[in-house]
């Protein structure tokens, strides 16, 4: 190509511009939005390897103009991120919130962040989740593009962008997540001997034994532990499952929400707790209180959990403490229940499933009757295991749980 044929073209009132950039190694093209109040020169530019990319994106750019568009040539993937942040996601879970920001810092401004929003193509998101689909999980890779989506979704309502290029990109398989696991029988029977009269015990056998998500116990009250049968029809007491630290204090989806007898351990090692508690709070002490509040009397968090959910199995005698989380205490209650020969189906009820085949993402409402396959399950299960650890509990009725 000739310096000639490079020369900027002088376009005239209103005409757009198109010219070559030395020092960008583009072609730029420009279109005049006329003037600003201090007399200075307003133009919208884009730029493009050819003449006929130009063209085509100068094309692009007077359709966002004649819709209202307010386009910026200098606006980035950034300040779209940072921009959902401030105001796209009001009233989200505080966990949820950090999670994003995390995967947004880590690599969608890292990577993405000074690219112009406007020249985002989709052959570099492309390239781009190809590089993550080698480092991340499948669930982070949809996290990422979800970030990046509501981020330009935002824009679009801002008037700063015409079109999101992030809802046309594909998503590649990203890397396997770490593999669930189960205790085995003689694990769990060591946990369970383990801390007997800690609160994180009570936490356990919760989750073990009665299949309770750890996100369902963090903001349980004794209001939805009952230590009497309901109405007197039931010999063994229950919990209604109905809360979790989720948005709202929903459970994971409306038909999670499950009522579910405990098995006379169980039953025996929470009134132990309340008994407890009582005594400890005396004249403060209601049933509004949480089941397992932090030192202060507030909902515990994730990591507190985790730290003394990970010190328990040091004391029982696991070499590799670290490698366990209480999400799997849930796990292996449905591993227990099915070892022991209860049907998948039953199974499914139990934990708030709607179905064996999507056991783990589609769940059904059960408030009543209250469900008391695992509880009996349970009880035959550790027959014998926990002997020796059930006579802490000898002074209480195993069957109502009184305290």
């Amino acid at each position: 190509m000739t310096e000639r044929s490079r020369r900027p073209h002088k376009a005239g009132n209103g005409e757009d511009s198109i010219y070559w950039d030395k020092s960008k190694n583009r072609y730029i093209g420009a279109v005049s939005l006329g003037y600003t109040a201090s007399g200075k020169r307003n133009r919208a530019t884009v730029m493009g390897k050819t003449k006929t990319e130009v063209r085509r994106k100068l094309r692009d750019l007077k359709k966002e103009l004649d819709t209202g568009i307010k386009p910026s040539a200098t606006y980035t993937v950034e300040q779209a991120v940072e921009g959902w942040f401030a105001n796209g996601l009001k009233g989200r879970d505080e966990g949820t919130v950090k999670t994003y920001r995390s995967l947004a810092n880590k690599h969608i401004i890292p990577d993405l962040g000074k690219a112009r929003l406007r020249e985002l193509e989709l052959d570099h998101l492309d390239d781009w989740l190809e590089v993550k689909a080698r480092l991340l999980a499948d669930r982070s890779l949809r996290i990422l593009i979800s970030i990046l989506r509501r981020s330009i979704r935002h824009a679009m309502r801002q008037k700063k962008i015409a079109r999101n290029v992030a809802e046309l990109v594909e998503l590649p398989e990203g890397r396997p997540g770490r593999p669930s696991k189960s205790l085995s029988l003689e694990q769990a029977a060591a946990v369970l001997r383990t801390g007997v009269g800690s609160w994180i015990h009570a936490y356990v056998v919760l989750g073990l034994l009665v299949g309770a998500r750890t996100e369902e116990e963090r903001p349980l009250t004794w209001t939805h532990v009952h230590l009497a049968g309901p109405d007197g029809a039931q010999a063994q007491p229950y919990v209604d499952v109905w809360r979790s630290v989720r948005r709202h204090g929903d459970t994971k989806t409306r038909r999670s929400r499950r009522s579910l007898l405990m098995s006379r351990y169980a039953a025996s090692v929470m009134a132990a707790l309340k008994k407890q508690q009582m005594q400890e709070h005396e004249g403060t002490w209601d049933d509004a209180n949480l089941v397992f509040p932090s030192e202060t009397g507030e909902q515990r968090d994730a990591h507190d959990v985790l730290r003394h959910f990970r010190s328990l199995l040091k004391d029982a005698g696991f070499e590799e403490p670290t490698a366990w989380t209480p999400r799997e205490l849930r796990t292996s209650f449905v591993s227990l229940l099915s070892d022991h020969g209860l049907p998948i189906e039953e199974i499914a009820r139990i934990v708030g499933h709607n179905g064996s085949t999507t056991t783990e993402t589609v769940y059904r409402k059960q408030l009543r009757p209250v469900i008391t396959a695992g509880a009996d399950a349970m009880d035959d299960i550790f027959a014998g295991f926990l002997d020796e650890t059930f006579e802490t509990f000898e002074g209480l009725d195993g069957a109502s749980g009184a305290p």
